[in-house]
C-alpha cells in the first residue's frame, strides 16, 4: 500500500487478519534505511498467534521516497520527521482504536522510545531490541568488541577512522573480515544512516547523535516494556542498562549465542 505524509510516498505491507484478542504489532527497523525486508520472522507472530504484523519502510529507503539530495542535511533528517510519518500510518490504518504495540530494532527502537515517551494514543507495549539509551556508552561497548578482532584488522580500522581513512585500500581489506553482521550498513541508499547515525562503521557516530543519552526521557515511558539484547550485540549491556533503570514498567532478555539481538531471541 502506498499513502503520501508531507508530499513522501510511505510503502507499508500487512500479513494476516487482526485477531480480536491480539494487538496490531507495528515493526520499525533499525539503520535508519535499512528496510522493512529484515523484519519479516514478525510474520511469524502472525502465523503462530494470530497477530497482525504491519510493516513499512521508512522515509529514504526501499520503496517510500529517497531524498539523496539531502545528505548531511540535519534540519531535515530529524526525529520529528521519522515521528510524523509514523503517526501518519499509524492514523491511516486506525490502528489507535484497539491499540497497538512497537517493536522497534536499533534505530527503530530509539524512535519507539520517542512515540512511547510522548505517550503516542492506543500504544500499549513497547519492544525495544538492540536500542541504545545513550551513544557515549553504545561507543564503549562498540569498543569494547572491537579489542576482540584480530591485531591486524583492529589497528587498520582505528587508523582509518582518520578523515579520509575509509576511502582506502585497507580499510576495504580489513571490511572483508566477519566483523560482526550487525555491523554492515544501508548500501543502496546511505543517505540518512551516514547523517544521523554513523560512519561506514558502527561505532563512528555522527555529530548528530555523538554525546545524546536518548534514554533520559525514559520515565515518560510508561507502558509496559521489553529490552532485547544479547552478549555479542553491538548494543551492549551498559547502553541497555539505562532503559532498565529508567522505564517503569520493565523487563531485559539477555541472549547468549547470537549476535546484533535479531528478532527473536532463540536457544538463549
Amino acid at each position: 500500500m502506498r499513502l503520501v505524509y508531507e508530499g513522501k510516498v510511505e510503502w507499508e505491507a500487512r500479513a494476516g487478519t487482526k485477531c480480536r484478542a491480539c494487538l496490531d504489532h507495528l515493526g520499525l527497523y533499525g539503520g535508519p534505511g535499512a528496510g522493512h525486508e529484515y523484519l519479516s520472522p514478525l510474520y511469524d507472530l502472525h502465523d503462530e498467534g494470530g497477530i497482525l504484523i504491519v510493516l513499512y519502510d521508512q522515509v529514504g529507503c526501499g520503496r517510500s521516497t529517497h531524498s539523496r539530495d539531502k545528505l548531511g542535511d540535519e534540519s531535515f533528517w530529524t526525529f520529528d520527521l521519522f515521528i510524523g510519518e509514523l503517526d501518519n500510518l499509524i492514523d491511516h490504518l486506525k490502528l489507535r482504536r484497539t491499540g497497538f504495540s512497537l517493536f522497534g530494532r536499533s534505530w527503530g527502537g530509539m524512535l519507539a522510545r520517542v512515540s512511547a515517551a510522548r505517550r503516542s494514543r492506543g500504544l500499549k507495549k513497547l519492544i525495544l531490541a538492540s536500542a541504545p539509551a545513550s551513544f557515549p556508552l553504545y561507543s564503549e561497548g562498540c569498543r569494547n568488541l572491537l579489542v576482540k578482532l584480530p591485531e591486524n584488522v583492529r589497528k587498520t580500522i582505528e587508523e582509518c577512522e582518520r578523515p579520509g581513512g575509509f576511502e582506502s585500500s585497507e580499510f576495504q581489506q580489513a571490511l572483508a573480515v566477519d566483523i560482526q553482521a550487525g555491523f554492515a550498513h544501508p548500501t543502496e541508499d546511505p543517505t540518512s544512516y551516514l547523517t544521523m547515525y554513523s560512519g561506514p562503521l558502527e561505532f563512528t557516530i555522527t555529530e548528530f547523535l555523538k554525546g545524546r543519552s536518548i534514554g533520559d526521557d525514559a520515565r515518560e515511558i510508561e507502558i509496559d516494556t521489553l529490552l532485547l539484547n544479547s552478549v555479542l550485540d553491538e548494543a551492549q549491556d551498559l547502553c541497555i542498562g539505562k532503559w532498565f533503570t529508567g522505564i517503569p514498567r520493565v523487563k531485559w532478555k539477555r541472549g547468549k549465542a547470537i549476535s546484533l539481538c535479531r528478532h527473536f531471541l532463540v536457544n538463549c
